[in-house]
């Protein structure tokens, strides 16, 4: 049986600047739905992904800006960042991790620059929407068997 992951839910304060962040971003809009004052549902899906992102009024009781780790996959994790900024999002600078497996959530563990070797899964940059949630850039060229 397959599963995929369709959707995930974010929570946020403005649901205008919150679209208007992921557009800027290239995100693409799926869907800008209100039925009434306190239901609306808005979705986008990150440039070449089968997920999506969601957010809007009557959605979740999450704390804005709550969600963290959010993972977004690019084959050159310096071109992504670039576009990024390009773009008007505030990235991070690129970085690998001590551990050289997953990043750490403490900054400390971060060494400037991307993997020495380049290795897949193993470079990453964090970027944020205007509440807060977080993102990260991680640079895969070659996928993992199986994946």
């Amino acid at each position: 049986m397959d599963m995929k992951l369709e959707l995930i839910v974010l929570p946020v304060s403005d649901v205008d600047r919150a679209k208007a962040f992921y557009r800027s971003a290239g995100f693409r809009e799926d869907l800008d739905y209100a039925a009434g004052d306190d239901f609306r549902v808005v979705q986008l899906t990150p440039p070449g992904s089968e997920a999506s992102i969601t957010f809007g009024t009557g959605l979740t009781a999450a704390v804005p800006g709550s969600v963290q780790g959010l993972v977004l996959v690019v084959r050159d994790i310096e071109a992504a960042a670039a576009e990024l900024c390009r773009r008007g999002i505030e990235v991070a600078d690129v970085f690998h991790d001590i551990g050289g497996v997953f990043y750490h959530l403490s900054p400390f563990y971060e060494i400037p620059g991307p993997d020495p070797d380049r290795r897949s899964y193993g470079s990453y940059a964090r970027f944020q929407d205007p509440d807060g949630n977080g993102w990260v850039l991680q640079e895969v060229a070659k996928r993992a068997p199986g994946r």
